[in-house]
Parts: C-alpha cells; sequence; structure tokens
C-alpha cells in the first residue's frame, strides 16, 4: 500500500484523483485495505471520488451526503482495478463483480450502501 496520505491526481490511465487515506492504484486505503476493496465512490456532497467513507470524513470540510434514488444513472462508482465508472444502478446490480472486467468487490461493501446511496439497509 502506498504511503502517501493521499492520491494525487496522477491515477493510472487518467483515471479520476480518488481522494483518501493511504490509498494505493486501485483505490484502496488506509480503513478498507483487503484485495476486493477496490471500488471509489464519487460523492454527491463534492462531486470527488473518495476511497470510503471514513476517507471522507477524515479529509472533506463537510458531511457526506447521499445520492438520491432519482440520481442512480449517475456515474458515481469507480471500479479500482480497471478504471471503469459506474453508474449507481449498475453498481447496486452487480453482484459484487465489476460488469467490464469481473474483478471482485468486497460484498460486506453493501453493509455500508446507505451512507452513500439514498437506500434502506435491508435492499443494500
Amino acid at each position: 500500500m502506498a504511503s502517501a496520505p493521499e492520491c494525487d491526481g496522477t491515477n493510472p490511465g487518467g483515471r479520476p484523483r480518488v481522494r483518501g487515506v493511504s490509498t494505493d492504484g486501485e483505490t484502496r486505503c488506509a480503513h478498507y485495505h483487503s484485495e476486493l476493496d477496490i471500488v471509489a465512490i464519487k460523492l454527491r456532497c463534492c462531486s470527488e471520488y473518495y476511497a470510503c467513507k471514513d476517507c471522507h470524513d477524515a479529509l472533506a470540510d463537510h458531511a457526506l451526503v447521499p445520492w438520491p434514488r432519482d440520481s442512480f444513472d449517475t456515474r458515481a462508482v469507480m471500479c479500482g482495478a480497471c478504471g471503469t465508472e459506474l453508474t449507481i444502478d449498475t453498481y447496486l446490480a452487480c453482484n459484487s463483480r465489476c460488469p467490464v472486467c469481473a474483478s471482485p468487490f468486497n460484498p460486506a461493501c453493501s453493509r455500508h450502501h446507505h451512507f452513500y446511496f439514498s437506500i434502506t439497509e435491508s435492499t443494500a
């Protein structure tokens, strides 16, 4: 894992900058760093990609605001393996696997969907 406190915006392949605490090239961070933790989410409140909500809390000067249901067609989730930006609907329906490169995502992330997206925990 990289030792820099935040990605500097020079992600491979011209990807969007992903902010986070000790992020690596596939968007893992100090808080979530298993092989499966390769998703970054563009947050509605600031239109910036973050590795996780805890990174946002540590680095942003404002509260996290979840995406409303009527915005789930927005490309706001990035696969850290291939860099594809997915719509929220596509991400929520992908069964914890990138629909482009087939890299697996952490299925436990569904427990945190309600922080990022206006859904109830039981539907996450």
